[in-house]
């Protein structure tokens, strides 16, 4: 059986959006040859489910997926994935032989990292592939941009390592006020001319992840990396002229209606009291499916085509929506994101009413709730 909550993902949208943003990438520079896509599918494809997602991609023409470790990569090449799979995250405490086992694509960001992956390199008796990450500024993951000199010779050196690709990640691509972009954007410029001064010919670069990909075409390169464009969510406070929709609705049930008389409460905390006779209809939707507890009092679902305020708490298992002076009853439809009639509640509303950020929204949207793909 199917819980009453559950995520439909429309994947034939998820495709358009993929196919719409490489045609909008390549408009923008018809004097040269249009930067490929890396398709960011990690943590589980932002909630909408990785296997499902990969496989759709591919079928519309993707052939270099991105992951956060090598246990996602393992994962879709279980599943059959056949796409080149990069993996993003750091490798130093991992298990490496899922590299060779899945035909993974590694991240070198380390001069351990580099060791590591030499060594279980010449274990294996293969050559193996990487890009490698420069920090530019970001400083989590990466050799530091100004230190290649001195970083890198021996990774470049390796018997059995081959550069396929140089990378950078901006800390700062959705905030038009910061300069640290541009600063990043310079540094990654001056650490590539430093790498092929030092004899290196990667096969491509890349840095634009959705935001930067929106923000600046001079840090295209040869490939970008949309994550949560993908998904039909423009980064804000960003906006966009690609043609997108967001490709997951999160929908419920009413399960129950109940009338409170002016004084009476509803929810663990007594947070909300009722002023006057309200109605209130019940939801099978709460924070173990991912929902955000401040969702209560300051976000809406969709009931009969109709706002409905969240109040009292989001519970474990149930929500709480002020559906007063609507006729509703159990067994309407709910919408917690997406379109009913003519209203409509995203990602990024949600995300700006809590104080979060559409990301989190998605990802966060728990295992419990089945995916429904179309």
């Amino acid at each position: 059986m199917i819980r009453p909550t559950v995520a439909r993902v429309d994947l034939g949208v998820l495709t358009r959006n993929y196919r719409h943003i490489a045609e909008a990438v390549g408009r923008e520079r018809p004097d040269r040859a249009a930067p490929g896509i890396i398709a960011v599918i990690k943590a589980n494809a932002y909630g909408h489910g990785a296997v499902q997602v990969a496989r759709a991609l591919e079928d519309a023409g993707a052939d270099l997926l991105a992951c956060a470790d090598i246990e996602e990569g393992a994962a879709l090449r279980a599943a059959g994935v056949r796409a080149e799979i990069l993996v993003f995250g750091a490798l130093s405490v991992s298990d490496l032989d899922g590299l060779f086992d899945g035909r993974l694509t590694p991240t070198i960001s380390t001069p351990g990292a580099a060791r590591a992956v030499q060594a279980a390199a010449a274990r294996y008796r293969q050559r193996v592939r990487y890009h490698l990450k420069i920090d530019t500024g970001m400083n989590r993951l990466g050799f530091r941009f100004d230190n290649l000199r001195r970083t890198l010779p021996e990774l470049l050196a390796s018997d059995h390592l081959d550069l396929e690709a140089v990378y950078t990640h901006f800390a700062t691509a959705d905030d038009p006020g910061s300069a640290l972009f541009d600063d990043q954007r310079r540094r990654f410029d001056r650490a590539l001319a430093d790498i092929e001064a030092m004899g290196a010919r990667p096969r491509f670069r890349h840095a634009a992840n959705s935001a930067a990909l929106l923000r600046d075409a001079r840090v295209w390169f040869d490939r970008v990396r949309p994550g949560l464009l993908l998904y039909g969510i423009v980064p804000p406070p960003l906006a966009s002229t690609v043609e997108l929709s967001p490709a997951m609705t999160l929908v419920s049930k009413v399960v129950a209606v109940k009338g409170l008389r002016a004084g009476d409460i509803t929810g663990y905390g007594a947070r909300f009291t009722a002023d006057r006779p309200t109605t209130v209809a019940i939801v099978p939707a709460g924070y173990a499916d991912g929902l955000d507890l401040r969702m209560a009092g300051r976000s809406d679902v969709l009931i009969r085509g109709r706002r409905a305020r969240i109040v009292g708490s989001v519970c474990m298992d149930m929500l709480m929506a002020d559906v007063t002076g609507t006729d509703v009853s159990p067994g309407d439809d709910v919408v917690i994101i997406g379109s009913q009639d003519a209203e409509r509640i995203d990602v990024r509303e949600i995300a700006g009413a809590i104080g979060s950020i559409p990301w989190e929204i998605l990802c966060r949207i728990g295992s419990r709730i089945e995916r429904v793909y179309q």
